[in-house]
């Protein structure tokens, strides 16, 4: 198996600069992301074990390279049996089955129904936990390649807490204004802008973008107000939108579901690019978004999990790949991705015909 890959006549650095800015670029910048049970069988039609995740991404064409420093602090948190337990949050998940293999899943969320003084006692590592040399290391191995920081879970409000203390939780807490969990949002935000700060200082010139996260829609409607959004999520967001255009490079955030409500304020804050842009969402099809926020806003996204890709042919998925590029390459500032991590039900060939997709019409020459 083998992607015939479009014409390059630019780095993958400079394709997703340019990309970032809407500019013409030789062909669209190329994102992946998929679950590890599809990656295997990916991996495997192009003849690759999984654990040679780039040589995937270098068959596929896919132009950037996350950068992290991980934890190497101390044990905060106990092992719970049968369970994953994150070393970093202290989320907790269990392994759950499903006729494509399982995945896992949160659980036993360990603030549910916490008392006041327990949230705001939460164990939130300190930013000297982490080792920065891995990060250094990352970006010499993959400097061919541009570089993000961050990622879909940075800072991630609802979402992540919501691992912590259920989604229940989190999201009455917001409305209510609970002091002791504000204060543990805000202890787990100055951590992460700590770790992204320092390994931009450390690394200056050397990173291409700031990538965040915060799902805030349902598939048709907002998941929160917009005025709690604007009092207590909003300057969140601007602080991360800020840290970047401190070391003068773009930031993108990933927003599921029905959430081009908040693009306004996106780009009030200097967010450049909104990542997942699920087509079958409220107020999310490729041409509504090109047109209401089209050369204000990068994107990135549009190519469903939950259509052709998943449940279509090889030819739909295809077809369904041509028909978003022609719509969201017009103006240029268009990254190609899907909208989620590729799922387990997805046919392999119809990922191949995904990518082979993009490189034939993906081309801006």
């Amino acid at each position: 198996m083998q992607i015939n890959k479009a014409k390059e006549t630019m780095t993958a650095r400079e394709r997703v600069i340019k990309t970032f800015s809407m500019e013409k670029t030789d062909r669209v910048t190329i994102g992946y992301e998929a679950n590890p049970a599809i990656h295997r069988k990916v991996a495997k039609a192009f003849g690759f074990s999984s654990n040679e995740y780039e040589k995937v991404l270098e068959a596929l064409g896919v132009d950037y390279r996350g950068v992290n420093a991980p934890y190497i602090g101390p044990k905060l948190f106990e092992d719970i049996p049968d369970r994953q337990r994150d070393p970093v949050d202290g989320f907790v998940m269990r392994w759950a089955e499903n006729e494509s293999g399982g995945y896992w899943d949160f659980c036993d969320f360990p603030l549910q129904g916490a008392e006041p003084e327990e949230i705001a006692a939460y164990p939130v590592p300190d930013a000297d936990d982490f080792d920065y040399s891995i990060a250094r290391e990352m970006i010499r191995f993959q400097r061919e390649h541009a570089l993000c920081i961050g990622g879909p879970g940075v800072p991630d409000v609802i979402n992540s807490m919501g691992r912590i203390m259920g989604m229940e939780d989190i999201l009455v807490d917001l409305a209510t204004e609970n002091e002791a969990t504000l204060i543990l949002i805000k202890r787990r935000m100055d951590l992460q802008l700590k770790i992204l700060e320092r390994i931009l200082d450390q690394n200056k010139g050397e990173i291409d973008f700031l990538w965040l996260g915060e799902d805030l829609g349902t598939q048709h409607a907002p998941m929160i107000s917009t005025d709690l959004y604007r009092k207590t999520i909003k300057p969140i967001h601007k602080s991360f939108a800020d840290l970047a255009k401190a070391y003068n490079i773009p930031s993108m955030i990933h927003t599921c579901g029905s959430s081009s409500w908040a693009y306004e304020d996106f780009i009030e804050i200097g967010i450049n690019a909104v990542d997942t842009l699920q087509p079958e969402a409220a107020d999310m099809s490729p041409r509504y978004l090109k047109e209401k926020f089209g050369g204000r806003l990068a994107f990135r996204g549009c190519i469903s999990t939950a259509g052709p890709l998943a449940y279509g042919t090889a030819e739909e998925t295809r077809n369904n790949v041509r028909e978003t590029l022609e719509i969201m390459m017009d103006g240029y500032g268009y990254h190609f991705a899907p909208t989620h991590m590729i799922q387990d039900n997805t046919p392999v060939e119809n990922v191949i015909a995904m990518y082979q997709a993009a490189h034939d019409f993906g081309s801006y020459s």
